[in-house]
């Protein structure tokens, strides 16, 4: 993430909620539903992230749970309105939100206002890239449809190893992975050229940081091998439309659209 102090940050972080405030992302009265949607335009969207949280907890926080027989400590990192950290400290566990936005739209905010989601996790407004916590701080840390959202692959990997424990896990859920980086190009490209039309007069705001915007398996692994990342990725089975779209781009001759499969980093 870039400095949460500079202009262009600053002018991103309003944009962006006023664009989710657009987009019916008002989460106030649904916090503590998430990611359980069952009526409304982003119904469908949320469905395919209901499909990522229970894969991630199926495959990597149950069976942590059972091996570490106690209370997990938790960093939601680019937490949102902090829904996933609401889920962890409904399971028992310890669990801080980061995020470097505290709008009441789906930033920090939300919780603070309404006390009755809180659960009285911590929240903290930082670039997740420069973490105010100590070393081998998290049994597991957690970016939730936010790890796309760096402007640096090798520094947030490094940070994120810092404050992570020895055998702790890193969960990377909802960033979309590319089988090549011409195809992740492509998108990014196509997003540049179509802003005004997705984003309006927002879109200057929203398009003036560069961040990662999706990842490669090869790119993660690679930067990852220094550190001490084991990977594993855990394939998401999700609704038969969404799992369709590979096919309906080849026969449209479009490029390949990413996957948002569970990636689970092992620290040693």
């Amino acid at each position: 993430m870039a400095n949460p102090q500079s202009g262009a940050t600053q002018r991103f972080r309003a944009a962006y909620a006023e664009h989710r405030r657009r987009e019916g992302r008002d989460t106030g009265n649904q916090t503590h539903q998430l990611p359980y949607v069952p009526h409304g335009p982003l119904q469908k969207l949320w469905a395919v992230r209901a499909r990522s949280f229970e894969t991630a907890m199926h495959r990597v926080v149950e069976p942590f749970e059972q091996r570490a027989n106690r209370p997990l400590q938790v960093v939601d990192l680019g937490a949102g309105n902090g829904w996933f950290t609401y889920r962890m400290t409904k399971r028992g566990h310890s669990a801080v939100a980061i995020d470097f936005r505290s709008d009441n739209i789906d930033g920090l905010g939300v919780t603070t206002a309404r006390r009755q989601d809180n659960m009285g996790f911590k929240k903290v407004v930082a670039d997740f890239a420069q973490l105010a916590l100590a070393s081998d701080f998290a049994d597991i840390s957690v970016f939730n449809a936010s790890f796309h959202y760096a402007t640096s692959l090798s520094k947030l990997l490094a940070e994120t190893v810092r404050v992570t424990r020895a055998g702790g896990r890193i969960l990377i859920i909802d960033t979309p992975f590319y089988n090549s980086r011409e195809a992740g190009e492509q998108m990014v490209a196509e997003k540049k050229q179509n802003a005004v039309a997705i984003f309006g007069d927002l879109a200057r705001d929203l398009t003036a940081i560069s961040f990662l915007e999706f990842l490669t398996h090869t790119e993660l692994i690679d930067a990852s091998v220094p550190l001490g990342i084991h990977w594993v990725r855990h394939r998401v089975r999700y609704p038969i439309w969404y799992e369709l779209r590979p096919l309906l781009a080849r026969l449209k001759r479009r490029r390949s659209p990413s996957r948002f499969d569970v990636w689970e980093g092992i620290v040693t």
